[in-house]
């Protein structure tokens, strides 16, 4: 594929998958203000560029067998703590007390999810199943039973949600 092109589909994925996202806030606000109709709508065009932004990572042939998809989402977890870092400064210079207060969280977070992808690597052809659990207030994630507050925001235990 040609170097033009493969910049062009990282692109409208990152587009689509920040539409799908940005549609999904619109659809909590719309709740919210007591717009069912109005957040039923922002949904299904979530869903919509959620299906965009499939077809675009399937088109760059980013995927691998299972082994090699953990490898690539572990070494990415290593990209986003130092990426948080960085970020992180740079809020603290500029004063922005809750911007750097969310993306040390979110380091904090990523170094869960790193060791839960090196688990997994080093597991992977266990026959243990289990559940996840995701703070929805934070992200942090944990392959057993949530403590009564998030190691990471502080959120009690029913902030919590499971992964089947």
């Amino acid at each position: 594929m040609g170097e033009k092109t493969q910049k062009n589909l990282k692109l409208a994925f990152q587009g689509e998958a920040e539409a799908y996202f940005r549609n999904r806030a619109f659809a909590i606000k719309a709740d919210r203000e007591e717009l069912p109709q109005v957040a039923r709508l922002f949904r299904a065009m979530a869903e919509a560029q959620a299906i965009h932004a499939m077809n675009m990572l399937r088109l760059r042939k980013i995927t691998g067998n299972t082994e090699e998809n953990l490898e690539r989402t572990f070494g990415t977890e290593d990209f986003a703590i130092q990426a948080y870092g960085e970020l992180l400064k740079v809020a603290d210079e500029e004063g922005e007390r809750a911007v750097a207060n969310e993306f040390s969280r979110t380091r904090d977070v990523e170094e869960g999810h790193r060791k839960l992808y090196e688990k997994a690597i080093a597991h992977l052809l266990d026959e243990t199943e289990g559940n996840y659990h995701v703070c929805k207030i934070c992200g942090y994630v944990t392959d057993s039973e949530p403590e009564d507050r998030c190691p990471i925001c502080n959120a009690k235990k029913e902030a919590f949600f499971t992964v089947e």
